[in-house]
């Protein structure tokens, strides 16, 4: 069992910086592939972007490519977004989730490849 708490939200400009985190506990985080995903009010959750177990790998969803960076520290049992160049449609609540079983992290990009999710954490970008 693993529990995933998110943070770092908030309200920013367009062109403002945010970085999450995703602080996990419980089973060995280092086991766990993790992904990060958004849903905007009246949309589907969709993909942002995967790390591997190692941090070794990372995929990125074409719309935050360039611009959103995945990174995760094993020691600390987190696993961070950095999102630059923020813009009015990145605003949605975020979630990270954790995946047990090995898999390519280009293969991980639906809700269902994952086993465990965070709450979520609200990210508004004003124009």
């Amino acid at each position: 069992q693993v529990q995933l708490v998110e943070s770092g939200g908030g309200l920013v400009q367009a062109g403002g910086s945010l970085r999450l985190s995703c602080a996990a506990s419980g089973r060995s985080f280092s086991s766990y592939a993790m992904g990060w995903f958004r849903q905007a009010p009246g949309k589907e959750r969709e993909f942002v972007a995967a790390i591997s177990r190692s941090g070794g790998t990372t995929y990125y969803a074409d719309s935050v490519k360039g611009r959103f960076t995945i990174s995760r520290d094993n020691a600390k049992n987190t696993v961070y977004l950095q999102m630059n160049s923020l813009k009015p449609e990145d605003t949605a609540v975020y979630y990270c989730a954790a995946r047990f079983t090995i898999m390519p992290v280009n293969r991980v990009t639906t809700e269902e490849r994952y086993d465990y999710w965070g709450q979520g954490t609200q990210v508004t970008v004003s124009s």
